[in-house]
């Protein structure tokens, strides 16, 4: 865990605070939306780089846990999403798609640190991920219609062109990267290193872009977000619950039920932020969701890590 992923809840809150900023002079908030597609698609594409997409075949290995989990992170939750967002935020339809986009998308990366951490199966968690990040990208759009085209926010035009930008064209060109590095795999190891810290920073920039650009709209309506925490502690408390059960009764090891429980509980803010950020541009209280997230998840997570450590204590007494 390098010191930017250490710190990326204070990253990303400062990225907020400096966009808010320099949004105050004239020629900054005028231009500074441009910039935010270019930044996300640089971030996307090195994100999908550091993903193992050539191994997604050995998550089919352990069957049970791939099923489950998969039944858990692309059934189960987005359901649960809906119905949480129909009782809390039904009222507010960028707060409602928001919250959906937050949580129908599995966590691709600092799950496993937090795997590792709570004694969990990091390589079982490991060989997961890259299942988890093509299903979430066929299915974000599908979701969203189901659970949002009622709101009147969701226009399908646009969003299959943002997803064709800021997704398709990302992943496609790290796949071609990894073809041309195919027989040249420490080339390859030392290339992807090397750039392991920008997608952090290439969304720090992209976020105080948009904070900068519409930073006004936002500050009139912070009083709307005290709304969405109470459906997002609800997520994880709901969710956390339904993982250890359900590894539980499938007879899952500790090891095993840590891992099924972080990599259905993490979410992966900045796929769903790219998203947002591009399909819809005039709706900045839905990335606002997406940026206040990853605040409330990473300290969430530091608490279910301990918890399920003292789980595991107990269970051996």
């Amino acid at each position: 865990m390098n010191l930017l992923e250490k710190l990326y809840s204070l990253i990303i809150f400062l990225a907020v605070v400096i966009g808010l900023g320099i949004g105050q002079f004239e020629l900054v908030r005028d231009n500074a939306e441009s910039f935010i597609i270019p930044l996300l698609v640089a971030m996307l594409y090195i994100t999908f780089l550091q993903i193992p997409t050539e191994e997604i075949k050995k998550s089919f290995r352990n069957i049970k846990f791939t099923y489950t989990s998969v039944m858990i992170n692309f059934i189960w939750t987005p359901v649960l999403a809906w119905l949480l967002a129909m009782v809390f935020l039904s009222d507010h339809p960028a707060l409602y798609i928001g919250f959906i986009m937050l949580m129908v998308t599995p966590c691709t990366d600092w799950y496993l640190i937090f795997t590792g951490i709570a004694k969990g199966n990091v390589a079982l968690s490991t060989v997961i991920l890259p299942l988890n990040l093509f299903l979430q990208v066929i299915l974000l759009p599908f979701y969203l219609l189901v659970f949002g085209g009622a709101t009147g926010v969701v226009e399908l035009g646009f969003l299959v062109e943002s997803v064709l930008i800021v997704l398709v064209i990302p992943l496609i060109l790290a796949l071609i990267t990894k073809k041309l590095f195919r027989n040249k795999q420490h080339l390859k190891d030392d290339f992807i290193s090397k750039l392991s810290v920008y997608p952090i920073i290439f969304l720090s920039l992209a976020i105080i872009a948009m904070f900068a650009s519409q930073g006004q709209l936002l500050m009139d309506n912070l009083s709307l977000l005290w709304q969405i925490t109470l459906p997002i502690l609800l997520f994880f408390v709901i969710n956390f619950i339904v993982g250890q059960k359900v590894g539980r009764s499938m007879k899952f090891s500790y090891s095993d039920r840590a891992s099924l429980s972080l990599t259905t509980l993490a979410r992966n803010s900045p796929i769903a932020l790219a998203i947002a950020m591009t399909a819809f541009s005039d709706q900045p209280l839905i990335a606002l969701v997406l940026v206040i997230g990853p605040l409330l998840e990473l300290p969430i997570l530091a608490i279910v890590t301990q918890l399920l450590l003292f789980i595991n204590k107990g269970s051996k007494h």
